[in-house]
């Protein structure tokens, strides 16, 4: 494709040195150009792209992209563009054949649920027949994708290469986890979204967006797009859903519990089994059951509900979906055993994400409820003695561990989480910073009809310490201590 195609739309682009160069691919790490690319020389936090030109040069960049001026005597075609990001995802659109308008795209947003969303999205639509594709934490997967996922939401030349193969694969759909980091990055530029949904906001990644009135308004610039095309799904129980709704001139498909609600859940109850509601929408009522267990997930049934209904699939595939989805990997997950354990693993690493799993597992009438979690290192340090405080009030017992602590003193982390949980009272806990060895102590702390809950790292398969990424997955430590446990 020739460069002033590829910058097509791409505001305020200054093309020196030629603009009918052949472009064969787009990059933006100087480690993975080829021959014939276009390289996107962008700043970084850690790392900035201009001082990587050469490699990309040397490496066959024929072009270079950048927000600052030419170099003099730079040898090959120089791009000057305004944003230097949002002109890669635009350029990344363009050079991929903007494939996000050949099927319908659902991006996800908020807090908490965006993962379960996909899943039971992706139920419902292969209940319907249709051919859907995932974007998102766990996994990139669907018709010519499967890879785990290095990043909630890819760079903007990997998502529209993936939404080129899932196009020519025969997709229809695509679910997609929006990240508020993508967003301020300009990741999804580009993308023709179908139905947009926010879940719900509460405090994470403080370290980088300093408050939540600046995390709301990321979260926000998924809603704002001109796009006619574009439906919003909110969540109207939520107090930020609320907020987006007054701000949105077009305004949005609403969902919750409560009378504000199209999509309400009129009567509902949660047990070992699942959650059994009666949905009212516009047309009249579902009746449903899902295995998925909690309130949490009530309101991530909904919102699935909500959307499945906007993109008009049938009700009896929407009903189907959610009854076929009997877990989520790292999201309240059950670890079955024959000790009569009530064993999950879950994926929350905020206070709010704690309190809501420490409130469901008391919801469903366990014994004691033993919570085994602790923080991630180099990440938001204000949130720690929050969790801490969380745990104590609402888990009988809890060991405090390491989650990935990466550069920090592991035994630090603990120490700010500790400073929360002494607030809450009698001492209910106890330290061991190695998490292997917390687990064991958990089980070996649990009797008949106990709830363990190992908290923090959910689905992920390594533990980062310092800077190295070693294997560790909670599942797969939990299950060999149950094998030893079964086998005595």
């Amino acid at each position: 494709m020739k460069l002033s195609d590829v910058i097509e739309g791409v505001p305020k682009a200054i093309i020196q040195n030629g603009s009918d160069v052949d472009i064969r691919g787009i990059s933006y790490s100087s480690g993975t150009v080829q021959s014939e690319d276009l390289f996107a020389a962008l700043k970084g936090e850690k790392a900035d792209g201009f001082d990587f030109i050469g490699e990309a040069i040397d490496r066959g960049a024929v072009a270079v992209l950048s927000e600052r001026e030419k170099p003099l005597n730079f040898p090959k075609t120089w791009v000057q563009v305004c944003n230097a990001r949002k002109a890669l995802a635009l350029c990344a659109a363009n050079f991929y054949s903007h494939p996000s308008q050949k099927l319908k795209v659902v991006g996800i947003t908020g807090t908490k649920g965006k993962t379960t969303v996909t899943y039971i999205l992706e139920e419902i639509l292969k209940r319907a027949n249709f051919l859907p594709g995932v974007i998102g934490t766990i996994s990139y997967r669907g018709p010519g994708v499967n890879a785990s996922a290095g990043r909630t939401t890819p760079e903007a030349p990997d998502l529209q290469k993936m939404l080129k193969e899932m196009v020519d694969h025969g997709a229809t759909h695509c679910l997609m986890e929006v990240s508020s980091h993508s967003l301020e990055l300009n990741r999804v530029t580009g993308i023709d979204f179908d139905v947009t949904v926010f879940t719900n906001l509460s405090g994470e990644h403080m370290d980088y967006h300093h408050s939540m009135e600046q995390y709301f308004k990321a979260k926000k610039k998924l809603f704002l797009s001109p796009s006619q095309k574009r439906t919003a799904v909110i969540n109207s129980d939520d107090p930020w859903g609320k907020k987006l709704l007054t701000q949105l001139s077009t305004g949005g498909i609403t969902y919750g519990t409560e009378s504000t609600g199209m999509i309400r859940a009129e009567a509902f109850t949660f047990s070992h089994k699942g959650i059994e509601m009666t949905v009212k929408y516009p047309s009249g009522k579902i009746p449903v059951f899902s295995p998925l267990l909690g309130k949490p997930n009530l309101y991530n049934i909904l919102a699935s509900i909500a959307c499945a209904l906007t993109l008009r699939v049938p009700i009896r595939s929407i009903k189907a979906g959610i009854a076929g989805l009997d877990g989520v990997p790292g999201r309240f997950e059950k670890i079955q055993n024959t000790l009569g354990y009530s064993i999950f693993v879950d994926y929350a690493h905020t206070d709010d994400a704690l309190k809501n799993l420490l409130e469901t597992a008391q919801e469903l009438d366990f014994g004691e409820i033993i919570l085994v979690f602790g923080a991630g290192g180099d990440r938001d340090r204000l949130k720690r003695p929050r969790m801490g405080e969380v745990a104590g009030k609402y888990a009988d017992w809890t060991i405090l561990t390491s989650d990935n602590p990466r550069t920090e003193d592991p035994m630090g982390i603990l120490e700010d989480i500790e400073n929360g949980i002494k607030k809450t009272g009698p001492e209910r806990y106890e330290i061991e910073s190695d998490r292997r060895s917390a687990i064991r102590k958990a089980l070996l702390r649990a009797k008949k009809g106990d709830c363990v809950l190992v908290a923090g790292k959910g689905h992920e398969d390594y533990q980062i310490l310092k800077d190295k990424a070693i294997p560790f997955k909670d599942t797969n430590v939990i299950r060999s201590f149950l094998k030893e446990m079964e086998d005595i």
